[in-house]
């Protein structure tokens, strides 16, 4: 039993390193192929940025890559969100009460943003391509990305909010 979980683990551990080997290829080949030097500090907050799914700001994103690379500004990790954003691996968000958030899914789908806690959950749904694909034909318009965002209550603040009432 122990050698089949070290097998797991050392699986585990070739699968994570060569996704991330993958994923540095990519992020080197994409700053590259439009002239930008791939630092070790640009390559550590793409990584971060490309594989976190919690919608971070700039400064969230910063203050993780500080930790490894304390050098790294603040505007160097903006100048790199824009280029993420540029060669098309990232989109902003720039909510209307808080600061820009960015997303590395470029999938079509609907962010459900909470005006209470600020969070925000991803929805998907096959309509979503579908209204996407109609709006553009309709217009004759070419959709170069996507940012379809729903404001409210999630429901863990909208039964907060129900509780104090009672």
């Amino acid at each position: 039993m122990l050698y089949i979980d070290l097998f797991k683990i050392d699986y585990y551990l070739i699968n994570v390193m060569s996704n991330i080997q993958d994923l540095d290829s990519s992020i080197i080949k994409a700053f590259r192929g439009k002239s930008y030097k791939a630092t070790p500090q640009r390559l550590a907050i793409s990584r971060f940025a490309l594989c976190c799914r919690d919608h971070p700001t700039a400064k969230m994103i910063y203050s993780q890559i500080k930790k490894e690379y304390p050098t790294v500004s603040l505007a160097t990790v903006y100048a790199t969100l824009l280029i993420l954003k540029e060669v098309g691996l990232l989109q902003e968000m720039n909510l209307p009460q808080s600061k820009a958030r960015f997303d590395p899914d470029m999938q079509p789908h609907v962010h459900l943003v909470c005006l209470q806690c600020d969070s925000i959950i991803d929805w998907r749904h096959p309509l979503v391509s579908k209204v996407i694909a109609e709006v553009a034909a309709d217009a004759k318009f070419s959709v170069a990305g996507q940012v379809l965002e729903i404001t409210g209550l999630c429901s863990r603040c909208k039964q907060k909010i129900n509780l104090e009432k009672k």
